[in-house]
C-alpha cells in the first residue's frame, strides 16, 4: 500500500477514535437511557467529562475528512467519478457531524440545571437545530455506503469483493443489533455507533486493502 494510503487510512482510524472516545465521555449512560428527545442520560455525567469530551471529539473530527479521501483513493479505480462523488457526500456528512458533535457538551450542561430553563423552549429550539443535523449524516453514511458496495462489488477497486459487507451503514445497523440482544455489551457501543463503524472501516481498509489494479475508469 502506498504511504499515502497508509497515512490517510491511520487518519480516518485515528478520527474514530478521538471522536468515539469523546462521544463516549459525553453520551455513556450505564442506565442506557440513551434519547433524541431527552438528555436524561446526561444527568450523570459530570461537567469534566462534558468539557473533556467536547474537546476530544473536536480535535478528531477535522481527520475524518482526510479518512473521506482516503476511502475515495481506495475507489477510485473503478470510478473516477462515483468514488469523488462518495467523497463528496461523506465530506458534507462530517461538516453537518461536526456541528451536532460540538454542541453535545452544552445541552448536557442544559440538562444538569433543567430549573433555569423551566419554561423556556431551549430544549424544543436545540432539538430542532441541533437533532435535526443529524438525520443529515444518517443518510449520507448510507448513501456513502450504497456506493462503496456498488463499486467494490465491481472487483475493480482496491479491496477484495467481500470487504463489500464491512460497510459504514451495515457496521451501524450491527450495533443497534448487538444492543438489542445484548445489552451488556451494547451499551458501550451504541453511544458511540458511527465512530466504531468507521473505526472497523479503517482498520479493514488498513489490512485488507490495497489488492487491485491502478487503472481509473472516468
Amino acid at each position: 500500500m502506498q504511504l499515502s494510503l497508509k497515512l490517510t487510512g491511520l487518519l480516518g482510524l485515528l478520527a474514530a477514535i478521538l471522536v468515539g472516545t469523546g462521544e463516549f465521555l459525553i453520551h455513556f449512560d450505564p442506565l442506557a437511557r440513551f434519547s433524541d428527545s431527552s438528555y436524561d442520560f446526561m444527568l450523570d455525567t459530570t461537567e469534566t467529562r462534558l468539557t473533556t469530551g467536547h474537546f476530544f471529539a473536536m480535535i478528531g473530527i477535522p481527520f475524518y475528512f482526510i479518512g473521506s479521501w482516503h476511502i475515495y483513493q481506495m475507489l477510485r479505480s473503478a470510478s473516477n467519478k462515483l468514488a469523488f462523488t462518495a467523497f463528496l457526500i461523506a465530506s458534507y456528512g462530517f461538516i453537518f457531524g461536526a456541528v451536532w458533535m460540538g454542541s453535545r457538551a452544552s445541552i448536557g450542561s442544559l440538562a444538569h440545571h433543567a430549573e433555569l430553563i423551566k419554561g423556556t423552549d431551549l430544549v424544543s429550539l436545540y432539538q430542532l437545530r441541533y437533532e435535526t443535523l443529524l438525520q443529515v449524516i444518517r443518510i449520507t453514511t448510507l448513501i456513502l455506503s450504497g456506493i462503496y458496495i456498488y463499486l467494490v462489488l465491481t472487483g475493480r477497486t482496491r479491496y477484495p469483493k467481500w470487504m463489500a459487507a464491512v460497510n459504514p451503514i451495515v457496521l451501524i445497523l450491527l450495533s443497534f443489533l448487538i444492543f438489542a440482544f445484548n445489552k451488556d455489551i451494547g451499551i458501550y457501543i451504541m453511544p458511540i455507533a458511527l465512530n466504531v463503524a468507521f473505526a472497523i472501516f479503517f482498520t479493514c481498509s488498513l489490512l485488507f486493502g490495497d489488492t487491485c489494479p491502478e487503472e481509473v475508469n472516468e
